[in-house]
Parts: structure tokens; sequence; C-alpha cells
């Protein structure tokens, strides 16, 4: 596979049937710009490696014993390639004939030598899904935060308000489907891992902006996303390491004033609006899962300690 232009790394964590439908749509899409596969395995209880096929030599599936998160997951599959890009891939993604022939082609030309990372259309069952953002501001995570991006969509990171039907230059592409170059994706040395997941993706965008290269929506073709995939079933878990990957994010790359204020309104201000909307809408559940994901929050805050 010395030859193939881009290897696939994908995450697995109890990813079931996701994962099969996925492997599925890359085996029957294979061709030679496609080389190896990998998929880590972060610890999965459920039998979703049961269901993959073992015929394949070019699938090489990495069985961690514990949940490494996504970020120190991609980079230990990262290790396992040697094309010149590598695809990060959702495990509830599905990838067509042209998803990845058509970021190949687009990467190759000499006109994108100063992009560094490449995404495609994602669709769900509804159409087509937003999964282009801007960078985290302190402005965008207020308006978050109380509310008001759903109102206003241009006031809130992701780009709610651009109708991914075109193709353009933008600040970051969701990591379902994540097209990088190799030596970038060396040179950053990976995602950072201190993220255990969510915002790993916008930190290496930003990253790689700052090295003066861009990221880039391809609306010239797409893929199947289904959306949530695993997290769905840990809604607490999920909600609570987005807020600590954002608190994380902001440490990093705003100033300590800015760094602080996100601190403050994460912590104390943003339940208050959360609680308040699932009452509107009578999800009671969704209540005790923003309790439950602030609980989380309160001990990581003061006492480090991490679900």
């Amino acid at each position: 596979m010395k030859d193939s232009l881009v290897d696939i790394v994908i995450v697995n964590w109890n990813a079931g049937s996701y994962l099969q439908d996925c492997i599925k749509s890359i085996v029957d899409n294979k061709n030679e710009n496609i080389g190896n596969v990998v998929i880590v395995d972060n610890g999965s209880t459920d039998k979703s490696l049961s269901l993959l096929p073992n015929d394949k030599t070019y699938i090489n599936i990495i069985r961690e014993k514990i949940n490494h998160g996504f970020g120190k997951a991609c980079n230990i599959g990262a290790s396992y390639t040697d094309s010149k890009y590598i695809l990060f891939l959702n495990p509830d993604t599905k990838i067509n004939e042209f998803s990845i022939n058509e970021s190949i082609n687009f990467m190759e030309k000499q006109s994108s030598s100063d992009v560094g990372i490449c995404g495609i259309q994602l669709k769900d069952k509804y159409g087509i899904s937003a999964s282009c953002s801007r960078f985290p501001s302190v402005l965008n995570i207020l308006s978050s935060s109380i509310g008001l991006s759903k109102l206003f969509f241009k006031l809130g990171a992701p780009m709610k308000d651009f109708s991914h039907e075109s193709s353009m230059e933008v600040d970051q592409v969701m990591g379902a489907f994540f097209f990088i170059r190799r030596d970038l994706f060396n040179q950053c040395n990976g995602f950072d891992e201190q993220f255990f997941v969510y915002f790993e993706e916008v930190d290496l965008s930003k990253r790689i902006k700052d090295l003066g290269f861009k990221s880039f929506f391809l609306a010239d073709c797409n893929a199947f996303h289904a959306g949530g995939g695993v997290s769905q079933q840990v809604k607490a878990k999920r909600l609570f390491y987005s807020i600590r990957s954002r608190i994380l994010y902001s440490r990093k790359h705003f100033n300590f004033l800015s760094y602080m204020f996100v601190y403050f309104i994460s912590l104390l201000l943003e339940p208050l609006p959360r609680i308040a909307f699932s009452i509107a809408k009578f999800e009671f559940k969704a209540i005790l899962e923003t309790i439950s994901a602030y609980r989380l929050l309160f001990l990581w805050t003061f006492i480090r300690e991490r679900p």
C-alpha cells in the first residue's frame, strides 16, 4: 500500500453497527488511492469489532484496554500510517465513490498547496448538516452560553447561517471527516491529548492556521454522517467534556482575562439558561443531565476529578 495517497484512521468506542456500516462503505469504494484503514478501539465493551470483515489485510485493528479519548486514539492510529494524507473518519459516517477521490483531487491541485485540511459536505437523514465552524471567541462562547446563538446564528461558532452548498475557506471543518496533510499533522505533533473529546480538531485547525495554512470546505462531494453517534448514549458526560474542552481551549489560545471570563460564564452563567430552556420545553430528563454534567464539571474544577 506504499503508493496509496491516503490512510484512514477511525476511533471506535462501542459504535456497534455504525462501525460495520462505515467499514462496508470503505470496502465497497476501495481503490488504489486508499491505503491502510486503521481502527483504534478505545476499550469497547460491545460487539462492534466482531462485526468487521476478517479477510481484508489492509484493515488494521489496534485494541486498547482503556478509553484514551478521541485525540490520543487518533494519534495512536496515525502512528500506524505512512501515506501523504490522513483521513480521520468517524465510525458513524459512510463514504461513497466520490468522497475520498474528490478530496484527493482537490488537495493535489497546485492552487490548493496552502490548504492543510479539507472537509466535505456531510449529510444526515434530514439533509445537509452544518459541519463548519468559526474559531471560538469570547463573543460566540457567551452567545452560545446564554442561548442567543439559537436566535442569531451568526453570533455562534457553528456556521448554521451557511447553507453548506458551496465550497469556501473556513476556520474549521468537523472532525467527522477530517482530511489532513501528513507533514502538517506531524509538524504539529498531532492532536493535543489534553482534549479528551471535543475541540481537539478545533485546536489543531487553529495551530495549522497559525502556520499559514487553510481549512477548506469542499461542497462538490459528500458523505453520510449520522451525527451524535455513540455520544448520544452518554449525554451528561458529552456535555461535561464539551464544556471542559472549551475551557481548556480558552486557556490555551485566549489571553488570561478572556480565559477567566469564559471560565466564569461556563461554570456559573450557562447552567441557568440551559435549565430554563429545558423547563420551557418540558424536557425534564435534560434537566437531570445538565445537573449531572455540571456536577462533573465542578468536581473537575475543584478536585480535578475526571469521570
